[in-house]
């Protein structure tokens, strides 16, 4: 991807944080540990512009010179992803507002509104200069476009905004009649006379509009998407080097809906750190990198960010274990990224993230974390040959940022329904069960695939969920989960019965929900459990596989299988413990002849393959304290050895066998 026929290591640098005695330091030990990828002016404005059109670039042009002198190449960013204090002293217009209407000021990062026509101003001309400066350097090799958009800035609710979003408005709509229409403003006398009536959803006494909620998310992004194609326009003049920006596929950012912005990057990017909030922090890595590589298009793509070590910005930041650093790398490997980078390459002694863990920490290289990037160098480059390879994949996953936004809005019948945890639940089985996962957007193209599941997906539109459903009529199988189908793209409920979209695909009609209390639980006569939620389902052409044995609704259906047209729709009418939803969906997989790439496990073990031309590698990671044994045939690029008919992989290890046989 960086770097033709190699996994790239990389990091990003802030050698403005440093004396430059130290950067000759710094150079050396990079191509010491086979760095080949160095993102740099990522918050540099205030080093490269100190005042107002007053630029600066001895400091940058030395470290740059520095990186290529070792062959280093160079992912070069723009610089804008914070204002210098000067600009938001001169013009404290550009400062984003809450929801509540008060001010965020500066002292942290993003202090900036992303509609603010002054801000763009000033950001544009700065990557004017930076990308005149450097489009010719034969060792830039990447462009990153600001840094982590709309991590903190996403929302912002000023008179700037609000003017933006009226005219954003304007366009998806068109008439004033037809927004009253879509956010139903006959409800509660919303309706609206005039475009200049219409203020973003600030906060407010009781439940806001769900409609202009949901509006004001999809422009928001948009916003956001704005500022980066306005900078990558800008550099796309004085330079063809590909042009990206660090997506922030993760379980505590929402914001954004990356389906609308990866057809604009020449490489899709993530920044991922392991949340130990989770439950299960690692599954939720392989989620998010089946999530970057759907993204992708199913093309390779770069991690740009991870950590080495522990964080600093959650509640309890744990250091990783020994070997964790290699085996969460591998894992992104293995789901398809062929470039794996780090914030930071120095720990830094000062700032807001001093504490967060870096190539170098503040001990030093003498460390336990330099020895492991040491090591997880030398893995990578035993696995150079897999770059360019893709991961193959019978089964899909829908996912979908406005069915995220409008499940989780204000009003819902359950606040413990969460859009991302019941995701996260069907992934986390199918990992379980060995199956890779194809993460795809709403109206996906599916005749790929022989099994599609489809969790909680509470908003759709009507051609999308016509895809889904000629997709099973035509002979495929999906797994249709509640609170599924609800909604159209308005958050208008379809009328008739739940699961609206899908109610004739399934087979079934719902009358009523039936959320359950904390603690609640019902009986299956599968033998299963479940709480959280019920429903009251009716059987139309559909059979029952499980019933509810007691609680609100005894002998009413709790998981359904309904044959539809050449294909069969699955539906599951509650949350499922752990268990119960493995046995649903293994029959499902089993009924689709979905082959599985690894063995059951307790989710300790992955088993990935990646494919291209005549070749097949098949990664196998061990998260557990256990030696497990897969079947391989073929040569493990890992310890360099010829495999015949099983692979013993130790606790906490990684293999990758090229295969005898390519699949």
């Amino acid at each position: 991807m960086i770097t033709a026929g190699a996994i790239t290591l990389g990091c990003d640098y802030n050698p403005e944080q440093w004396p430059p005695h130290v950067w000759q330091e710094d150079v050396e030990l990079m191509a010491e540990a086979g760095v080949g990828l160095v993102a740099i002016n990522i918050f540099g404005w205030s080093d490269v512009e100190p005042r107002a059109g007053d630029y600066d670039f001895e400091r940058l042009d030395t470290v740059v010179d520095l990186l290529h002198s070792r062959g280093i190449r160079i992912n070069l960013g723009t610089g804008t992803a914070s204002p210098p204090p000067w600009l938001t002293t001169r013009h404290p217009e550009v400062l984003p507002v809450a929801a509540d209407g008060t001010t965020r000021h500066p002292g942290g990062r993003q202090a900036w509104c992303p509609s603010s026509p002054v801000f763009r101003r000033y950001a544009l001309a700065l990557v004017e200069q930076v990308a005149k400066r450097y489009a010719r350097h034969p060792a830039v090799a990447l462009w990153h476009v600001s840094n982590e958009l709309g991590c903190h800035n996403a929302l912002c609710y000023c008179d700037t905004s609000a003017a933006a979003f009226r005219t954003w408005l304007q366009q998806r709509h068109g008439t004033i009649d037809a927004l009253n229409a879509a956010w139903g403003t006959t409800f509660w006398s919303q309706r609206y006379g005039d475009w200049a009536e219409i203020q973003p959803p600030r906060a407010a006494l009781s439940l806001r509009n769900p409609g202009q909620v949901l509006d004001f998310h999809r422009f928001s992004s948009d916003e956001l998407l704005g500022c980066y194609r306005a900078e990558a326009e800008v550099i796309r003049r004085h330079s063809a080097i590909p042009v990206t920006t660090n997506f922030m596929v993760t379980a505590h950012i929402r914001n954004l809906d990356y389906w609308q912005w990866a057809p604009h990057m020449d490489v899709v990017a993530n920044d991922h750190y392991l949340d130990h909030r989770l439950g299960d922090p690692v599954a939720e890595l392989s989620f998010a990198a089946d999530l970057t590589r759907g993204l992708a298009g199913g093309r390779p793509w770069m991690l740009m960010e991870q950590s080495t070590s522990a964080v600093n910005w959650q509640p309890y930041n744990v250091a990783k274990t020994p070997g964790q650093m290699v085996r969460n790398s591998v894992t992104h490997v293995a789901r398809g990224a062929d470039a794996i980078c780090f914030f930071q390459w120095r720990a830094s002694p000062q700032g807001a993230e001093k504490f967060h863990s870096a190539l170098v920490p503040h001990a030093g290289t003498d460390t336990a974390v330099w020895r492991e990037v040491l090591h997880l160098s030398a893995v990578l480059g035993r696995l150079a040959e897999v770059a360019g390879t893709r991961v193959v994949a019978d089964t899909a996953l829908v996912f979908s940022w406005p069915a995220w936004w409008s499940a989780e809005g204000e009003g819902r019948p359950s606040e413990a329904v969460g859009y991302l945890d019941q995701v996260h639940a069907v992934h986390r089985e199918l990992r379980r069960l060995g199956v890779t996962v194809d993460v795809v957007a709403p109206g996906a193209d599916l005749s790929g695939y022989r099994f599609v599941v489809v969790p909680c997906l509470y908003a759709v539109s009507d051609g999308d969920a016509q895809a889904l459903n000629d997709y099973v009529a035509a002979g495929g199988h999906a797994l249709v989960t509640f609170f599924s189908g609800i909604a159209d793209e308005a958050d208008r409920v379809r009328l008739g019965g739940y699961p609206g979209a899908f109610r004739d695909m399934l087979g079934i009609s719902v009358e009523e929900f039936f959320p359950l209390l904390p603690g609640d639980t019902l009986e299956l006569s599968s033998g299963g459990r479940a709480g959280v939620w019920a429903e009251h389902l009716h059987l139309r052409t559909a059979t029952a596989i499980s019933t509810y044995t007691d609680g609100p609704l005894p002998g009413v259906p709790a998981v359904t299988r309904n044959a539809f047209g050449e294909g069969t729709g699955w539906y599951v009418a509650t949350q499922l413990e752990p268990a119960a939803l493995r046995d649903v969906l293994s029959q499902a997989l089993t009924a689709a002849g979905v082959a599985r790439t690894g063995p059951e496990s307790d989710g300790s073990l992955e088993v990935v393959r990646r494919c291209g031309g005549d070749r097949s590698y098949l990664f196998v990671i061990n998260h557990g304290t256990a030696e497990v044994e897969v079947p391989a045939t073929g040569r493990d690029l890992v310890e360099d050895r010829d495999i015949t008919g099983s692979l013993l992989v130790p606790a906490g290890a990684v293999r990758v066998v090229r295969e005898e046989q390519p699949r």
